[in-house]
C-alpha cells in the first residue's frame, strides 16, 4: 500500500487513535467471541492423544468395576434373562420350562461371562459417556458445556429405557410367537442357551442403540449438519428406513410385532425433531411455539383416547394383565 498506510484503518479516525498509541480498540462482537474463547482449551495434538489415552483408560476402569459387580451376582442376572423363555415355555405347555446345554464350556461362558458383559455395558453406560463427554468438552464453548449433565443422563438413560422396553415387551411377545410355532403339530422346542441368549443380545441391544436416535439427531443440529425443517420435509424416508431397520432387528415376521418396534422408533425420531427446534428457537433468540405444540398434543390424545374407547364398546376389546394388555 501507499506510504505504508493500512487499508482496514479508516483515514479520518486517525486523529482520534492518536491518543491511543495506534490501536484500533476492538468491536463488541470481538469481546464476546474473546470470552467465548476463554472457556475453550487450547491443546496440541499430542496433547489430545494423551487426553484420550486417559479418557479410555478410566471409561475401561470404570467399565471392569461395572463387570466385576454384574459378575458376582451372575446367578441372579442369569435368572433375569432367562425368565421370557421361561414364561414363553410355560405359556406354549412345555414342562418343563428349561434351557439346554450341547457343549460343556456353554454354561460358563454364559452365565459367567456374557451375560455379565451386557448388564456391565448398561451399568457402566453413564461414566463411559461421561469420559467421552469430558474428551470433546475442552473444545467447546462455556455455554456448550453446560450440557453435559442433560447429555449423560439422556443419552444412557434412552439407551436403559431401550433395554427395558425390549425386554419387558418386544422381547417377551416375540419370542412366544417363535417358539410357539409348529407346537401344535409336534414340534417340540429344544432351544439351546447360547441360540438363546444371541437373540437376547441381539434384540436388546439393537432396541437400546435405536432409542438413541433423539439424541443423534440433536447432536447433528448442534453440528450444523441437519435442520429440523430438512428433517420434517424428508421425513417419509426416515419412516421408511425406521421400517425397514425395525423389519430387520424384529424377532418374529409378523405385522403387529413389526409395529411394535416401528411405531416408537418412529416416535422417538419426532422427539429428536422436537429437541432439534427447540435448539434452532434457542440458538436464534425466538420464543417457541409452545401453545400450538401443546394444542396439537392434547389434541392427539383426545384422538387415541376416542379410538380406545370406540374399540371398548364396540369391538369387544378388553384389558388383560399380560401382554399385548389389549386383546378382543
Amino acid at each position: 500500500m501507499p506510504n505504508g498506510e493500512d487499508s482496514s484503518t479508516d483515514p479520518s479516525l486517525l486523529p482520534a487513535l492518536a491518543g491511543t498509541g495506534g490501536r484500533v480498540p476492538p468491536r463488541a462482537g470481538d469481546e464476546d467471541d474473546d470470552e467465548e474463547d476463554e472457556g475453550m482449551l487450547r491443546m496440541s495434538f499430542l496433547d489430545h492423544l494423551e487426553e484420550l489415552r486417559t479418557r479410555i483408560i478410566r471409561a475401561l476402569y470404570g467399565f471392569g468395576v461395572a463387570f466385576l459387580i454384574c459378575m458376582i451376582f451372575c446367578y441372579q442376572l442369569w435368572d433375569f434373562v432367562r425368565a421370557p423363555a421361561v414364561d414363553a415355555l410355560t405359556k406354549i405347555g412345555v414342562n418343563p420350562p428349561n434351557l439346554i446345554i450341547n457343549e460343556p464350556m456353554e454354561g460358563f461362558s454364559i452365565i459367567w461371562v456374557k451375560v455379565p458383559l451386557v448388564f456391565a455395558i448398561f451399568l457402566g453406560s453413564p461414566w463411559v459417556l461421561y469420559q467421552i463427554w469430558a474428551f470433546i468438552a475442552p473444545g467447546l464453548y462455556q455455554k456448550e458445556k453446560r450440557l453435559a449433565v442433560p447429555f449423560v443422563v439422556s443419552t444412557a438413560g434412552l439407551f436403559i429405557v431401550g433395554g427395558l422396553f425390549a425386554y419387558f415387551i418386544a422381547f417377551r411377545y416375540g419370542l412366544a410367537f417363535l417358539l410357539g410355532i409348529g407346537i401344535s403339530n409336534g414340534v417340540q422346542p429344544l432351544v439351546t442357551i447360547t441360540h438363546y441368549f444371541d437373540l437376547f443380545v441381539n434384540v436388546i441391544l439393537g432396541v437400546a442403540l435405536v432409542f438413541e436416535l433423539p439424541v443423534a439427531i440433536f447432536f447433528l443440529t448442534l453440528l450444523h449438519l441437519a435442520s429440523p425443517r430438512f428433517l420434517l420435509e424428508h421425513s417419509r424416508y426416515a419412516v421408511l428406513a425406521i421400517v425397514i431397520i425395525a423389519a430387520i432387528i424384529t424377532p418374529t415376521p409378523d405385522f403387529f410385532n413389526l409395529m411394535l418396534f416401528a411405531i416408537p422408533m418412529c416416535l422417538l425420531f419426532f422427539v429428536g425433531v422436537f429437541a432439534s427446534f427447540l435448539l434452532v428457537y434457542k440458538r436464534e433468540g425466538r420464543k417457541f411455539p409452545w401453545g400450538m405444540i401443546l394444542s396439537i398434543t392434547f389434541g392427539a390424545l383426545a384422538v387415541i383416547a376416542g379410538v380406545g374407547y370406540w374399540a371398548l364398546l364396540k369391538m369387544g376389546y378388553h384389558f388383560v394383565q399380560h401382554w399385548p394388555l389389549f386383546v378382543k
